[in-house]
């Protein structure tokens, strides 16, 4: 029990090791030749680091031994049963909540509500992100169990994200583009897609390689549309407003 939890740890300490290390030389030097940061604001970025390699190597572990396999193990179980349609529902509820559970979504919208001084809320980020994600999840799960082309999404979706673009507000944008790299995180990269994968592993004529990691893709995009649509949204309350 105890040698399958600490399976390839000790790999794992040096993947995350040679990681850190280059960031924090590079810290280390702006820090005596530029920053000159006192010694309390030093501390403190100094223990980050540490709070961070800890965290990182504990939740890559936990991945390794648990996330990857019960994702799959739960996308092969929801594969096999008789109503294969209940797998869109399913499919939106966990990526909603995985997208409300990701690290990196809730750095995103902290940043995004203080550069904007709470215009854009962190609450109306995080529901517009969730919401896209889960949708995202959705429409792969209807693709897999239907067993075509993930084109089909692509192109009509990138077409929309660029027509939108000139009805959006400017500041929507660059927020748009970054929170599709934001939403593939490690939360929907580890779960989501392992389950995607186990998913397509047990349906018929579907093939894992291009059904299951296809669904990274779309929701990469997912999130670049919603935004977009959320920046018309306040656009148009300033309008009537005004």
């Amino acid at each position: 029990m105890i040698h399958d939890i600490f399976k390839g740890f000790g790999g794992l300490l040096l993947e995350v090791t040679f990681a850190l290390v280059p960031l924090l030389v590079f810290f280390l030097v702006f820090q005596f030749i530029f920053l000159k940061l006192d010694w309390d604001k030093l501390k403190k970025i100094l223990l980050g680091f540490g709070f961070s390699y800890i965290g990182l190597v504990l939740f890559l572990q936990g991945v390794h031994i648990g996330f990857m396999p019960v994702g799959e193990k739960m996308g092969e179980s929801l594969g096999e049963i008789t109503h294969s349609w209940i797998l869109i529902p399913i499919g939106f509820v966990l990526g909603f909540v995985a997208t409300i559970a990701e690290p990196a979504v809730r750095v995103l919208n902290k940043e995004v509500s203080d550069v904007t001084e709470g215009y854009i809320s962190k609450k109306a980020m995080l529901l517009t992100l969730s919401v896209g994600v889960g949708v995202a999840i959705a429409l792969s799960m209807l693709r897999i169990q239907f067993n075509f082309s993930i084109w089909y999404y692509l192109i009509p979706g990138y077409l929309i994200a660029f027509i939108l673009l000139f009805f959006t507000k400017k500041i929507f944008v660059s927020i748009a583009f970054d929170s599709g790299g934001v939403a593939t995180g490690p939360m929907t990269v580890t779960f989501i897609l392992s389950m995607a994968v186990g998913v397509a592993s047990v349906t018929e004529g579907s093939d894992p390689l291009t059904d299951g990691f296809g669904m990274i893709a779309l929701v990469a995009l997912a999130p670049i549309i919603s935004v977009l649509v959320l920046g018309i949204i306040y656009k148009k309350e300033v309008e009537e407003k005004g």
